[in-house]
């Protein structure tokens, strides 16, 4: 299943980096969130990209905006991964079911048992207003997302 800009994004409850659960419908009404799928925590293209982001926080982390990374990786490994790398947005396990949100975006790479790097705005109302997706090798621009977030 993909899902279009104008479409309402799928909704999901998984546990980030702590082990909390974090449900996308608890933002609507209250922030527009940036839904950042990712391969893997500590390879380097992934490392880079969530590091990018952490070094922008003042763009991605405040009042109007909440950013979510999320990967097929269990939390465990990803409370290391942000402790190591200083990530403090959450960090969302699609570990089990396995890929079931990354399969609800559309991003879930079935032959290689991990998403793709899809990148998902969706605003207050829970509406997908913007989107990118890219090979697994191919990284995004930290740049790209901001102007998209100007745009609402």
């Amino acid at each position: 299943m993909s899902i279009a800009v104008g479409q309402e994004a799928p909704d999901f409850e998984v546990k980030d980096q702590a082990g909390n659960l974090v449900r996308l419908s608890s933002f609507r009404g209250n922030k527009n969130v940036v839904l950042v799928f990712y391969p893997f925590a500590f390879t380097p293209t992934c490392t880079g990209e969530l590091c990018a982001i952490r070094d922008r926080s003042v763009d991605f982390v405040n009042d109007d905006v909440q950013m979510l990374g999320i990967s097929c990786d269990p939390h465990y490994s990803l409370k290391v991964f942000a402790t190591q790398e200083g990530i403090e947005y959450p960090l969302l396990s699609d570990f089990y079911p396995h890929g079931a949100v990354s399969k609800d975006y559309g991003v879930f790479l079935e032959d290689k048992g991990f998403s793709t790097r899809g990148t998902f705005i969706i605003d207050k109302a829970g509406i997908l207003r913007w989107s990118v997706v890219n090979s697994p090798s191919d990284a995004r621009s930290t740049d790209d997302y901001q102007a998209a977030l100007a745009a609402l």
